[in-house]
């Protein structure tokens, strides 16, 4: 998500068989019930991270994705990568200590003793926590294109991305390893990002063959026949072409109907054509992020019903996201966060868990 245009989302999903917590490579996705919760790794208390774990448990959901990623150039508060040099010059040093990964190590220890399965990525196509274009400031590269092309660029994110995964590898907590969230390459072509994708897939592959992988992308289409922005591939994504990378487990869309010139209803449309896409593919698919940005009748009506949970062939979803009071207040309040003392919490998250 990008927190600074935040506005309906809602996600797709197809095809479920198997146990949806099977880490077999390509292994298909069961229906479950799941959420996001990114603020996690940025707390600063064991026990408020456990008291998350523990309320997500409750509520019956079974999978939570949350950043792996904090690229920081003042390196203060918590971070995991530290770029402070000058540009052209610089590459990061990865943090371990007690305000850097030692943060996410009590995220997965408590994912581990909770028994909820984590999806994490491991770089921010916006500029929150950092993100790509902190690669392309600092390594002194030209655009934001550039951090899918450079040499460089992609050599600073390998190292990390094999710090995070043979640091967590061996544990049971992690359901998938993510490339990104919601990457994007504004008027480049789609070949781009599926060349990167396919790349940077197998590498992860090669590091850790037991878990899954997949994009983070938010679905966009290349269908030079439509006339609408999120199936004319101008942000470089292809999801049908993506689909077909073998190193890639299954498929993720998100929808933005409000920022995209698009109505609620239209998103059924979306949903099918990738539900569709999916089936094709052979591939499951995953409504990984959703959620509306007001509480009232149009949450109560738009989450349980419209676009989402009536969709054809819904199987796998992730609410945008878990909310709940923390030692030090509410956690994060995007608009979209649903609290475990908000009045519609059973309805909207723990029935649907259980019936999932």
């Amino acid at each position: 998500m990008r927190f600074s245009s935040l506005t309906f989302l809602s996600l797709i999903a197809a095809g479920a068989i198997a146990n949806p917590l099977d880490l077999r490579p390509r292994a298909t996705l069961s229906s479950f019930a799941g959420t996001n919760a990114y603020w996690l790794p940025f707390l600063t208390s064991d026990a408020d991270v456990a008291a998350t774990f523990s309320a997500v448990q409750a509520a019956g959901l079974k999978v939570l994705r949350t950043w792996g990623f904090q690229d920081s150039t003042t390196c203060t508060g918590v971070h995991f990568q530290c770029w402070a040099s000058s540009p052209s010059s610089s590459t990061p040093s990865i943090n371990t200590g007690s305000d850097g990964l030692q943060r996410l190590d009590a995220v997965v220890a408590a994912a581990e003793k909770y028994g909820v399965k984590l999806v994490i990525p491991f770089v921010n196509n916006w500029g929150d926590y950092g993100g790509m274009d902190v690669y392309v400031s600092k390594l002194g590269l030209g655009s934001h294109s550039e951090f899918y092309t450079s040499t460089k660029a992609q050599e600073v994110y390998m190292d990390y991305v094999k710090t995070l995964v043979e640091r967590y590898k061996s544990s049971d907590a992690i359901l998938a390893w993510q490339l990104a969230n919601e990457p994007r390459c504004n008027g480049c072509s789609t070949s781009i990002i599926t060349t990167w994708a396919a790349s940077m897939s197998a590498y992860i592959k090669s590091l850790d063959p037991n878990k899954l992988v997949s994009l983070g992308d938010e679905g966009f289409f290349n269908r030079s026949s439509s006339t609408s922005y999120p199936y004319q591939g101008g942000e470089g994504i292809d999801f049908e072409e993506n689909l077909k990378i073998t190193t890639l487990d299954y498929g993720i869309a998100h929808m933005y109907p409000s920022n995209w010139g698009q109505t609620y209803e239209w998103g059924n449309q979306w949903i099918s054509d990738h539900a569709e896409a999916c089936r094709k593919a052979g591939k499951s698919c995953v409504i990984e992020e959703y959620g509306v940005p007001v509480k009232g009748a149009t949450r109560d009506h738009v989450v349980p019903v419209a676009l989402v949970r009536r969709a054809i062939d819904v199987g796998v979803d992730m609410f945008w996201q878990f909310g709940l009071t923390l030692s030090t207040g509410k956690s994060s309040d995007d608009g979209f966060t649903i609290y475990t003392d908000d009045s519609d919490f059973q309805t909207l998250v723990v029935d649907w868990a259980n019936s999932r």
